[in-house]
């Protein structure tokens, strides 16, 4: 008799609650994504005209209190505020999928936990390795670490609009995973002078905040001021400010507490906040951030060639195209290898390459890292901006071509994901909702 544990299978099917979520989420994120195009090609239009002069005088204008610390350009202010909006609504979504979600089963969780690690530490090394003896060059070997969900979602509704759910969720995951990797290398590696007291300050306000939530207080004028002293004390610390946005994202209950009803009285804050704040996240945040950060300056043919010898932009693209997909894919193969597990029949290693290019697609957070590493408007923070555009240009042709060669068959496993013959509203592919 066969005693042998049966074999795992990577990127099969979840239930059909959380393929659902997981669909609706990604129709909001293509929105944002279609708005960060418009935002980032009216920004390099703008930096690249006649009138590129008040471009930067725009970016560049002061606004704020000045006995807060708080006198910041509208640059500042995206990168610093409006981009805790979206790690706020990244730490939502994180604790979402780990506490309700299908990823709570750590073996559904460890694929796209340790394709994240590996998609962040092989393009930080193939980063170090171009950038060698370089001198400050290698403060940027964070920059190619990181993926930008919205833009990749949005160039996948373009090229394949029907890639198999399984593939979606882990895309999604691995990049929420990425976010919260990123912010912790910004907060550990970005901090250059750290002041406790606003830093306690700022952790004792995070605190009186997830006791408010926790008690299931939603009152907009009390919460709101507090995630505000939050993010200042937190700015006024040293620590990158968009790191308030993730703690007070993790202090949202993701279920109901038993006095509350339980699980089954409905859904808990975490998913009642993101549905409010996810559309200003994707809408208005990001695209906002994209504007004032990805106007560059290229100057023609000879200036985008002069910008990419620069070996921090060399590194850049090396890292976004070459190696998100190798340790994307690399992990992912190793977790198969070692783990015994198997792909899903329906799907190919092919897919894997597919999603792991879309991985490349880098931008939000690396441009951020940029600023952080070189300065905003440095020159290297320009060639930072080439080589984060260049980068994320190739490796979406590069997945464009893998996934289009793929379609017929998505566009089949589509068609099989619809299939509900037993009319209870539930594809027969799917697991079905426990209870």
């Amino acid at each position: 008799m066969d005693t042998s544990t049966p074999r795992r299978t990577l990127f099969s099917r979840g239930s059909w609650t959380e393929t659902q979520r997981i669909t609706e989420l990604l129709r909001r994120e293509t929105v944002g994504g279609a708005l960060l195009v418009v935002a980032t090609v009216l920004a390099l239009t703008w930096a690249n005209s006649p009138a590129s002069g008040s471009y930067a005088g725009l970016r560049d204008t002061v606004v704020g209190p000045h006995a807060l610390h708080l006198d910041l350009s509208l640059g500042q202010w995206a990168a610093d505020g409006l981009l805790a909006i979206f790690f706020f609504t990244a730490g939502l979504e994180l604790k979402r999928e780990f506490v309700a979600g299908d990823l709570r089963d750590p073996r559904r969780a460890v694929v796209p936990v340790l394709a994240a690690v590996g998609g962040m530490a092989v393009p930080a090394a193939l980063f170090a390795v171009v950038n060698a003896g370089g001198g400050d060059a290698l403060r940027g070997w964070a920059i190619p670490t990181a993926t930008d969900i919205a833009f990749a979602v949005a160039v996948l509704a373009v090229v394949s609009s029907h890639l198999p759910t399984a593939l979606r969720t882990f895309l999604l995951t691995l990049a929420v995973v990425d976010d919260l990797l990123a912010i912790t290398i910004i907060a550990v590696f970005y901090t250059d002078q750290l002041s406790v007291g606003p830093l306690l300050g700022a952790v004792a306000v995070i605190a009186l905040f997830g006791v408010l939530v926790q008690r299931r207080v939603r009152t907009w004028w009390l919460l709101v001021p507090l995630a505000v002293v939050a993010w200042a004390l937190m700015h006024a610390s040293g620590v990158h400010a968009t790191v308030a946005g993730v703690l007070l994202g993790f202090t949202v209950p993701v279920l109901r507490s038993q006095a509350a009803g339980g699980p089954e009285a409905g859904p808990g804050l975490a998913e009642h906040f993101e549905h409010r704040w996810r559309p200003l996240s994707a809408g208005f945040a990001v695209p906002v951030f994209a504007f004032f950060s990805a106007g560059v300056t290229v100057g023609g043919l000879s200036g985008l060639v002069s910008a990419l010898q620069d070996r921090v932009a060399l590194g850049i693209v090396v890292g976004l195209v070459v190696g998100k997909a190798v340790g994307i894919l690399g992990a992912t193969a190793l977790v198969c290898r070692f783990t015994r597990a198997r792909l899903d029949s329906s799907l190919s290693w092919w897919d894997v390459l597919g999603a792991s290019l879309l991985g490349g697609i880098g931008f939000t957070v690396s441009l951020l890292i940029g600023e952080l590493a070189f300065g905003a408007g440095s020159l290297r923070d320009e060639h930072v901006k080439v080589g984060v555009l260049t980068g994320s240009l190739v490796a979406a042709a590069l997945a464009t071509v893998v996934l289009r060669l793929r379609n017929r068959t998505y566009r089949r496993l589509h068609e099989l994901e619809q299939v509900d013959e037993d009319g209870d509203g539930v594809p027969d592919v799917y697991q079905r909702p426990a209870g």
